[in-house]
């Protein structure tokens, strides 16, 4: 892995962890010590953070990372919506049924008790996303969607633990996969826009009054709405 690319991702993980919240000055010699690089890969890394829009250039000599806010969320969400209701839509026109067929069964079998479970479930997650893109063949928006996931990482830790709000997703997730899998792509763009609506409603539901990604890292295991 260059350089760069290194600073990139172990820069974006902690933003995302909450490890460097918002505000936070991203001194390029401190930062270039501190990550074992030297300052131009740590200045391309930076750019890459400032082209997702997770830091941002307060002076020639000042970068610092973005805040994000509950108007930040509602807007993120606006083009979510957008994009992953067309990749639903998309999907069931051009995606392998059997894929998404098998997709519907695993989440039907998930079983969100214990951490084990947990796990289960963000593997499934996982594996539809991935499944998702692949069957939209469309570059653009899978770039797209993944800027949105690289912001959603740090919207999500703000929500808290949901266990009843992860089990409606779990069947949310089951009729999208199942509508795909039928070919229906009306009902998985529908199905995925009452996903969308449920879980910014959960996640408004559960922050403060007054809301930035400096609110105290909650558990990873939140990360899928």
């Amino acid at each position: 892995m260059r350089a760069s690319d290194r600073a990139y991702v172990t820069l974006l993980g902690e933003i995302q962890s909450g490890a460097l919240p918002p505000g936070t000055v991203l001194g390029e010699v401190e930062q270039a010590a501190r990550l074992g690089v030297s300052r131009t890969p740590l200045r391309e890394a930076i750019g890459r953070l400032a082209a997702d829009g997770l830091v941002a250039q307060q002076s020639p000599r000042v970068t610092v990372v973005t805040d994000v806010d509950t108007d930040d969320i509602r807007e993120l969400f606006e083009v979510r919506r957008a994009l992953e209701e067309t990749a639903a839509r998309l999907a069931a026109e051009r995606g392998d049924r059997a894929t998404f067929a098998a997709l519907a069964t695993a989440f039907e079998r998930t079983d969100i008790d214990g951490d084990e479970g947990l796990d289960d479930y963000y593997a499934v997650i996982a594996r539809f996303d991935e499944r998702l893109d692949a069957a939209v063949r469309n570059d653009y928006l899978t770039a797209a969607l993944r800027t949105v996931r690289t912001h959603l990482v740090r919207v999500r830790r703000l929500a808290r633990d949901n266990p009843a709000r992860l089990t409606q997703s779990i069947a949310e997730h089951r009729l999208i996969a199942s509508a795909i899998a039928a070919g229906d792509a009306d009902l998985a763009a529908h199905a995925t826009h009452v996903h969308l609506h449920n879980a910014l409603t959960n996640i408004l539901a559960a922050l403060p009054e007054t809301t930035s990604a400096a609110s105290p890292a909650t558990p990873t295991s939140n990360l899928h709405e």
